[in-house]
Order: C-alpha cells, then structure tokens, then sequence
C-alpha cells in the first residue's frame, strides 16, 4: 500500500483532509485516529506532527508526505517538494524593534530569535552575515522584550501580533510558503501508485479552480464568444434546433467567470449558467 503523512494537527491539517476526501479518500473520523487505512485504494494514512513528517518521509519509511514548504526547508531532510496544494500560504519575514535595523544587513552581530532556524541560517549564510540564531519554540514576539534577541524571524499574515508587541517588519521575505507534497529523493518517481495520488489531487486543485460555462450565442458571434472561452483544449460546440444557434461549453477559470458571463452577454449570448466541477482529470 502506497504510506502517506498527513498533518495531525494546525493550520495545515483540516484543509489537507479536506482535499484528500475530495480525491475519493477515506480519512479519520476522529482525531485520537495516528492511522487510518484505505484498501480500496491501496493507500495507508498516517497522522504525524506537521514538523516531524519530511524526516519521515526522507528516511524511506513513508512514500509521500503533505506538509509545509518552510518545514520541508527547515528540516533540511533529504525530501523533495513535487505538488503545491494552494493552500495553507504564509510569508516568513524578519522584524524587530522600529530604528533596530533595517535589514538583513544590520544583522552583522546580532541575535534573531526563531523556531525555524535552518531557514534563518540558510539565509544568513547566503547573505553573508555573521549573527547568531536561537531556536524557540511557539511564539518568539516575547524574544526581544525579554533581551533574548534583537530580531525575530517569524511566519507573518496580517502583522497585527508584531504591531500589538510593539515591532516592525523589516527588509524582504526570507520565502513564501504553502502545503506541498513532498517524496523523498530516493522514492521511484515514477511509481504508478504515487502518479495516481498526484493525479487525483491535481484533479481537485483543478476542479477547485474552474467551473464549467455552458451558454447559447448566434452562429456569426462564434470566434468571438469562443475567444472568451477558449477552455482548456477547445470548447465544445453543438448545433441548435433554431438555425444559426449553437450551444457552447467550456472550463473557465471560477475567478474570472463573471467578468466573462458579462462579455458574452454584451456579445448577444443568453442562457449563460456555470456549473461547479467536483472532480476531473486533464
């Protein structure tokens, strides 16, 4: 059976669930459940800390992992990332105390304060500065008031936590990150049951991203309605019973579909509908 990791727990585990069930796999019911099996398709689930599963998934013990870009990065495991899943998205910034520094730059003999440090010594190292890193675990906003550190180095969203502690963000994104799925360097690339689960998560982040758009429009409006809906190959065009009618359905993108139902109706279509898409393969 082919192993995969699935977060236990935080920002990444609903959502990875989530999507996981609408690929047609069966998941736990409740959260005390580290193991769930599915024989139909040949797949085991195993529930590990969001943290902990690219070494698992780098030591060959498990297959395929779904975890977080900065945590891949972090863990320094020889793991590989092969699908970003356009979820669980955040961007992991520097701050610190306003007149402190202004980059990465002013580092030079200073203290950052992190819970991700093989990202942050990675990139000091990158950049050429000397300046120590220390780990903490949870939040490390409390890192500068207590002296433990001059900077903090954080996954920043809104920045209303730094701006209630009285810091700033600073200087450029150290990375972006999202849920990803990862295999380890040594794993088959090519292993069937791997490109299937692959396939079937890249059907839902498809569907996820598309609807499908059905309408009516005259003959001589054809090139131009379909230049509005080109789909994914081509659309599908049928005659109607009324002479110099045709029925025309394509795939939009879901973000842009009103802006396009406006167009076609402007262009003279009518019985414009958009449908969701549950599942598909490309």
């Amino acid at each position: 059976m082919l192993r995969i990791a699935v977060p236990n727990k935080g920002s990444l585990s609903g959502a990875a669930s989530a999507m996981l069930h609408e690929a047609g796999y069966r998941q736990r019911k409740e959260s005390k459940e580290l193991v769930v099996l599915d024989p139909e398709n040949g797949v085991e689930f195993f529930y590990l800390r969001p943290k902990d599963i690219a070494i698992y998934v780098a030591s060959g013990k498990l297959d395929i992992g779904i975890t977080g870009r900065d945590l891949l990065l972090d863990s320094g495991a020889s793991a590989e990332e092969i699908l970003p899943l356009n979820f669980g998205r955040s961007t992991f910034r520097y701050a610190t105390r306003p007149g402190t520094a202004k980059g990465p730059e002013d580092f030079t003999g200073m203290t950052i304060a992190t819970s991700y440090e093989g990202i942050v010594a990675k990139h000091l190292a990158e950049q050429g500065i000397d300046a120590s890193v220390v780990h903490l675990d949870g939040a490390v906003e409390t890192a500068i008031q207590l002296g433990v550190a001059q900077i903090i180095a954080d996954v920043v969203e809104t920045g209303t936590s730094l701006r209630n502690a009285g810091l700033e963000v600073i200087g450029e994104p150290i990375m972006t990150s999202e849920a990803v799925v990862i295999r380890g360097s040594a794993t088959d690339a090519e292993d069937p049951r791997a490109q299937q689960f692959l396939r079937r998560l890249q059907g839902v982040l498809v569907a996820r991203s598309y609807v499908m758009m059905d309408y009516d429009c005259r003959a001589e409006h054809l090139e131009r309605a379909v230049a509005l809906t080109p789909g994914l190959e081509s659309p599908t065009v049928s005659p109607l019973h009324n002479e110099g009618w045709v029925a025309v359905r394509a795939m939009v993108p879901a973000k842009e579909a009103q802006r396009i139902m406006d167009d076609l109706y402007e262009l003279g279509a009518r019985a414009i509908l958009t449908t969701s898409i549950h599942a598909c393969r490309l």
